[in-house]
């Protein structure tokens, strides 16, 4: 493992299989990024009411998202203590979005899952999409790293 992840599910809906998918798929992205070994990073996985509250509480939107990213090394400094870990910061889903996307999507709710967690994950290491040039990179590194995986459309 190249990352430790820390997976919460408060839904209680969450498989084995999903939780599984999305750390292997994790690693691989951290991989495929240089990310440091011994990063961590935490993903939450909540219902919509939960996500609602934090988007409003954070973003001071008042409506329930798929997915929020918080994370804990927002500039450029290198202030890491040797031997401390590289905590990256915490990804939040709303697995009942997820369900519903995936069905809107057309594909598969582990395509959608995985498509949410990579996306929350690229905003942990500085990827944005606040206008059209950097939405186009985000969203190509995304597509690069699913297709890695082998999670196509």
């Amino acid at each position: 493992m190249i990352i430790d992840i820390d997976i919460h599910d408060e839904t209680g809906n969450v498989t084995g299989e999903q939780m599984s998918l999305v750390e292997n798929l994790l690693n691989e992205a951290a991989k495929i990024e240089d990310v440091t070994n011994g990063s961590e990073v935490s993903i939450t996985f909540v219902d919509d009411e939960q996500i609602k509250e934090i988007n409003r509480d954070y973003r001071n939107k008042d409506a329930a998202t798929d997915v929020i990213s918080f994370a804990l090394n927002d500039d450029d400094t290198d202030m890491l203590i040797e031997g401390a870990p590289n905590l990256l910061g915490d990804i939040i889903v709303s697995y009942p979005k997820t369900i519903e996307q995936a069905k809107e999507y057309g594909h598969s709710v582990e395509r959608e899952l995985g498509f949410l967690v990579v996306h929350g994950f690229l905003h942990l290491l500085g990827y944005d999409h606040l206008n059209e040039s950097d939405e186009k990179v985000m969203f190509k590194r995304q597509e690069d790293i699913l297709e890695a995986y082998g999670l196509q459309k």
